[in-house]
């Protein structure tokens, strides 16, 4: 049922064991089957092609199994319809069949004379014609492609969400954050056509929304503020992350993103900004451990280079041939290595010092110095030897003051110092093969246009969102539709190879990825143009038979309804609670974490001092991320460690997560606080305050169901906090602190039970 929801044309919409409709389209209905049955056997990898057959290629297939518009002929349809265990294709040892329907598709295939394609992500997007709909709903071209295809599913889309689910739905999406009461009630009144847009166009100016959607890009660039391994020791990095927030406020273009993370320090004159974008490649993990080879895991975090950059910009797992031609995919095993010399001839070298890395000063330290040197350069104009000694003295003084931190950054080598690449037989760094030059794989476009010999790191960046490459501003469009809806257009978002799943809307994804990039790579336009749809604007709200129908909301006839990520669901309750600082930018902080006397393996405890202030208030983003162990309650909430490059996180739920946000010291403060605003703010009558608290959390009225049952929680919870004074001031005010004077501590108790149970009502955690 799912493989006819994914894939769009008519003869994938029949069932399993059902007449092939006509035509065959080789991308769409062959490729897969030969991809998954097929290709490990009779693939692109000559060293483990049995038989001598290969069917990745017309010119292999032809050439011995496949007789073109002949299937009666064709040995290979003879083998793949075969019941003899010694015939029969796939081979009964590889655990692998065919179903009659595949069956069906490969006899139509090669009646039709057998065609080939390039896979499709390996060809260059086409802009396709806009989809004529007559259909008043329909606010961009988005809704055109959506809506035909709903058309010819005999589907109809819902009508748009009511005005308080679509401002909580995109501030979430948008800024990470619910909307204040103050902007709810001011979108609620406003009545000019434009005023969804005009709220779209706040948020996405708002600094949270660097903050948000920087999550994303640091899960792609394992940020981590440790360097991993064993004793994954801290490792000084912030400014990275506080590069990727800027980049993403200021609205830099995508390109000019991409061309500094992988090659800033290579441009004419690099300013700063630049240089600690390089960082992005300096997040690879190091190995201090002693009696480790440095040149191991130097080579160990290049091969991690590689993959990275395929897997963010390309959708590509480039991984496999590190050790062998690429089973699936046109990626020779030395092609995997021309890649790794474009990166290998960088500075760093599993250094304990991070080096090469970046110094910054404060504010403070910058104008001290300038007033040394001010003060030095007066006196290289004077002679004598006191006038010396006080040279010598400012001259030291100067030199003395220690930078208020670094970032690890790129550094290319020149002249003498740069590496030779070799291949490296099955991976190994010790086992080498012949010398192996900069360059890219043929099937992607090796750069043509270059003329070049060989290829350099900056102009490897340059290729990545040049024209000529096929894939990545499809990757890039599908991974920013992902985090609206949930799943993107192409499922597998981190495998866009012929492994990978197959467009569920083909058109819409080419339309999408020439948008973004002639459009100048604008982010915040594209991001507004999906947010602005009415596919987007849906209510989420299903029906029994849409559900059956397409229970992944594959075809897009709702809005989205997907749980918030980690960070989102503990920032949530800081804002409700209105605890959450506002500050931006800066080192790492520690958040409030439950005490477990608990030491890692090869450190110290893992436990840790909670950071005083605000600092422990500031959003998820901000949270020190230790490799060897993440901040507990966001793990929980499917986190990563950021080893490695993560395209999408997983959501699991489980009732570790329940525990979480009814237990962890965070949502207690949060509880706490909550019910100090309740109390404050929220009216004369309890069934005013229960209101209140449920407006305030949810973004939506509350039934008066609700507030009755809310109001009796209130009433019982009240009775019992009464007679218990001490468990009343123990509930309300550990761990958040005293009560402000003219609170009575069984009301705030009360009051706190009652928030407690709102921030964990199924709403708080789902995007509706």
């Amino acid at each position: 049922m799912i493989l006819r929801l994914v894939i769009p044309a008519a003869a994938l919409l029949l069932l399993p064991g059902a007449a092939v409709a006509a035509p065959i389209d080789f991308n769409r209905d062959v490729r897969p089957i030969l991809s998954n049955k097929c290709f490990a056997c009779h693939g692109p990898d000559e060293k483990v092609r049995k038989g001598k057959l290969r069917l990745d290629t017309r010119a292999g297939a032809i050439a011995d199994v496949v007789v073109p518009g002949k299937p009666e002929a064709s040995t290979f349809i003879d083998r793949i319809k075969s019941k003899d265990p010694d015939e029969m294709m796939p081979p009964a040892k590889s655990g692998k069949t065919l179903t009659d329907r595949e069956i069906a598709i490969l006899t139509q295939w090669v009646k039709e004379s057998a065609p080939y394609a390039v896979h499709w992500a390996y060809s260059k997007p086409v802009r396709p014609a806009i989809p004529a709909i007559a259909d008043a709903g329909v606010r961009n071209p988005i809704d055109n492609f959506i809506r035909d295809r709903l058309r010819r599913e005999k589907l109809r889309p819902q009508p748009e969400a009511d005005r308080y689910t679509l401002i909580r739905r995109v501030a979430l999406d948008l800024t990470g954050l619910p909307p204040t009461p103050e902007e709810v009630a001011a979108f609620l009144k406003d009545e000019s056509p434009n005023a969804y847009e005009a709220l779209v166009d706040r948020l996405l100016a708002k600094p949270a929304f660097g903050e948000h959607w920087a999550r994303l890009w640091l899960d792609l660039a394992r940020y981590a503020d440790s360097a991993g391994y064993a004793d994954d020791p801290a490792r000084t990095i912030w400014k990275y992350r506080d590069y990727v927030i800027e980049s993403l406020n200021k609205n830099k273009p995508f390109d000019r993103f991409t061309i500094e993370q992988i090659a800033g320090d290579l441009l004419p004159s690099p300013t700063t900004e630049q240089l600690v974008a390089t960082a992005f490649h300096r997040n690879t993990m190091t190995n201090n451990e002693g009696g480790t080879n440095n040149e191991e895991f130097r080579n160990v975090a290049i091969v991690d280079r590689v993959n990275t950059t395929f897997t963010v910009w390309m959708g590509t797992s480039i991984a496999c041939s590190q050790c062998h031609n690429h089973k699936y995919d046109p990626i020779a095993q030395k092609e995997f290595f021309q890649v790794f010399a474009i990166l290998n001839n960088t500075a760093d070298a599993d250094l304990g010092d991070e080096s090469p890395t970046l110094p910054f000063w404060s504010a403070e330290q910058e104008a001290k110095k300038k007033q040394l040197q001010a003060t030095l350069a007066g006196l290289e104009k004077k002679a004598g030897w006191l006038t010396a000694m006080r040279r010598i003295g400012l001259k030291k003084a100067i030199a003395g003051i220690k930078p208020m931190t670094t970032v690890p950054i790129m550094k290319e080598l020149i002249g003498k110092q740069r590496r030779t690449t070799r291949l490296q037989f099955r991976g190994n760094f010790m086992d080498l093969g012949a010398e192996v030059s900069a360059g890219l794989p043929a099937a992607l476009d090796p750069m043509k246009a270059h003329g070049r010999p060989s290829v350099s790191r900056l102009d490897f960046a340059k290729w990545l969102v040049s024209p000529d490459n096929p894939l990545t501003a499809r990757v890039i469009a599908n991974r920013f539709w992902e985090q609206f809806f949930g799943t993107g257009l192409v499922r597998t978002s981190e495998e866009f190879g012929t492994q990978g799943e197959l467009p569920s809307h083909p058109e819409l994804l080419d339309w999408l990825a020439l948008e973004l990039a002639e459009h100048h790579w604008d982010v915040k336009r594209f991001l507004k143009l999906i947010v602005t749809s009415a596919a987007y604007r849906q209510s989420a709200k299903v029906t029994p038979a849409l559900f059956e129908r397409d229970p992944d909301n594959r075809l897009l006839a709702r809005g989205p309804r997907v749980r918030l990520s980690a960070e989102m669901v503990r920032d949530q309750a800081l804002v409700v609670a209105g605890l959450l600082s506002p500050k931006m930018l800066g080192p790492s902080v520690r958040p409030p974490q439950p005490s477990l006397g608990v030491n890692a393996a090869f450190g110290g405890s893992i436990d840790w001092q909670p950071s005083a202030g605000e600092d422990k208030f500031r959003r998820g983003i901000y949270t020190v991320w230790r490799r060897s162990n993440p901040y507990p309650s966001m793990s929980t909430f499917d986190a990563p460690n950021r080893d490695t490059c993560v395209v999408r996180r997983a959501r699991t739920n489980t009732p570790l997560q329940a525990l979480v946000t009814m237990n962890d010291p965070v949502y207690v403060e949060a509880a706490q606080a909550q019910a100090r605003r309740i109390i404050k703010d929220g009216g004369r009558t309890s069934a005013d305050k229960a209101a209140y608290a449920m407006k305030l959390a949810l973004v939506r009225p509350a039934t008066d169901a609700e507030v009755n049952r809310l109001v009796k929680l209130f009433d019982d919870s009240k009775a019992k906090y009464a007679k218990d004074a001490a468990l009343a001031v123990k509930f309300a005010t550990v761990p958040l602190g005293p009560l402000p004077k003219g609170i009575a501590a069984a009301d705030a108790a009360a009051w706190t039970v009652v928030a407690s149970v709102i921030l964990n009502l199924d709403e708080m955690f789902m995007k509706r």
